[in-house]
């Protein structure tokens, strides 16, 4: 697998853990001395929080197997607990912090894929399969160990001047931060960037002396001197996309805006509410790339703008409504992002508008008509076939959405991630992509030679769900 294309499949593995991370936010928060007041139902959100890089180890060996094996999360647990204790033996200097998490939890994964099936001699046979998976983690954990005692220090210091240097670059660190967080979505790499600056960067010491890491977390714990990295995103996805859903609605062709209107008014609503971006840029990401440089741009001068004006706030899932009324008593100067937001959403509809118009863009409702011209090769005949006898019902999207990839025999692995399907094939160059886009697709991203992204919205993992179902079946 390519890079890019193992880089790909780590954002996916990433995903499982941080999807807790809103349950976490909501609990500690619901719990503060402000609201509900209630120390037990603080203390639970607080201990996700205390304890995120033991749930990455897990949640990325789950992510990373190639069943989602139980026996893939405790190896990742083994994994971990060994790698920071025997580190730290030798050099009792070494936080690994997440990225701990994240080297045990691709460590387990790739171990529980090699050795899950394998089958020891009889008189060692109780430690085959699933069960040898922990044993050979804890092995190589343990090599990895000793390499980091002596390594880890230099890599922990590289690393640390990394953060520091976007961090203490001020506005500039904030724009190029801005800007690599959107530039990074088309790839799906988003959430490796995220990682550091939410989870990793800086040090809190809370009430309760826990000490910990990241933007995010020590938000929730009361520094008053995080949310530098999220409040950015506050009139972005609140203000700015939602008004870039206008200007493509108004932009639209007179005759399509009846059709494309309840789209666009919906992804909008999705990312005023929820923070949830990835529908309403993907509206526009392949179709007009110019209108997302120029969001990633707008992005990073937000960051910019915000934190020179002295606010501060955050999230536990996205910077969309809930979270902003939700974190509301923990923010600075809350009040002026919404002034900020009103600002930014002109900017948006005001620049989108005008390009779209101007340059002629084909953004949702004057695209020009996907039309397949591409004949279907040899190795997508017998999918039909594959569909009529499965014993459930197939949704008529997704018999499309096989026929254009050729065939299930076509497909090695297939998994989803919010809005996105993620696919390894065995011969992309059979992909009619003008074919997947007629049937539902607002865009398709090629990594390397067999590695393919569909966007399809909130309903990918549905549709990854019958196709896994299918091959189960097959």
């Amino acid at each position: 697998m390519n890079v890019l294309g193992y880089l790909q499949s780590l954002g996916k593995a990433l995903m499982l853990p941080i999807a807790v991370l809103p349950v976490a936010a909501l609990l500690l928060r619901l719990g503060q001395p402000d609201l509900l007041n209630i120390a037990f139902i603080a203390k639970a959100g607080d201990a996700i929080f205390s304890h995120l890089p033991i749930l990455f180890a897990m949640g990325i060996a789950v992510g990373l197997s190639c069943d989602g094996a139980g026996a893939a999360a405790l190896a990742g647990a083994v994994g971990y607990f060994i790698l920071t204790a025997a580190s730290g033996t030798i050099n009792d200097s070494i936080n690994m912090s997440f990225f701990g998490g994240i080297i045990a939890g691709v460590v387990a994964g790739h171990s529980y894929n090699r050795f899950h099936d394998v089958e020891l001699p009889s008189y060692l046979g109780f430690f085959s399969g699933q069960r040898l998976v922990p044993i050979v983690t804890g092995l190589f954990m343990l090599l990895i160990a000793w390499g980091a005692g002596y390594v880890w220090p230099t890599v922990q210091a590289g690393i640390d001047a990394f953060g520091r240097g976007v961090s203490e670059s001020g506005s500039l660190g904030h724009f190029v931060y801005g800007v690599l967080n959107r530039g990074l979505i088309p790839f799906g790499l988003h959430h490796v960037l995220n990682s550091y600056f939410w989870f990793g960067l800086g040090e809190f010491a809370s009430d309760a002396g826990t000490v910990v890491t990241g933007d995010l977390n020590r938000f929730f714990v009361g520094d008053k001197t995080a949310g530098v990295f999220m409040t950015g995103f506050f009139p972005v996805m609140m203000f700015g996309l939602p008004a870039a859903a206008l200007a493509m609605y108004l932009a639209a062709r007179k005759e399509r805006k009846t059709q494309v209107g309840g789209v666009l008014l919906s992804v909008g609503l999705t990312a005023f509410l929820t923070g949830i971006t990835e529908p309403v840029e993907f509206l526009f990401m392949f179709l007009a790339p110019v209108l997302y440089i120029t969001h990633a741009i707008l992005t990073g001068l937000s960051l910019v703008v915000t934190n020179g004006m002295g606010t501060l706030h955050g999230f536990g899932f996205s910077a969309g409504l809930f979270d902003f009324a939700l974190n509301w008593g923990l923010a600075t100067n809350p009040a002026t992002l919404i002034g900020i937001g009103l600002a930014f959403g002109a900017a948006y509809f005001v620049v989108f508008y005008f390009l779209i118009k101007m340059l002629n863009l084909k953004t949702l409702g004057r695209e020009d008509v996907w039309e397949s011209t591409v004949p279907i090769p040899a190795e997508k005949k017998g999918a039909d076939n594959v569909i009529k006898e499965s014993s459930f019902p197939v949704d008529p999207e997704v018999q499309s959405i096989l026929q254009a990839l050729g065939g299930l025999e076509n497909i090695i692995e297939i998994d989803a991630c919010i809005t996105r399907m993620r696919l390894t094939l065995r011969n992309s160059s059979v992909v009619d992509e003008p074919a997947l886009m007629l049937a539902g697709a607002s865009g398709v991203v090629r990594l390397g030679s067999q590695n393919l992204q569909i966007i399809l919205g909130a309903k990918a993992e549905v549709i990854c769900r019958q196709i896994k179902k299918l091959q189960r079946l097959s």
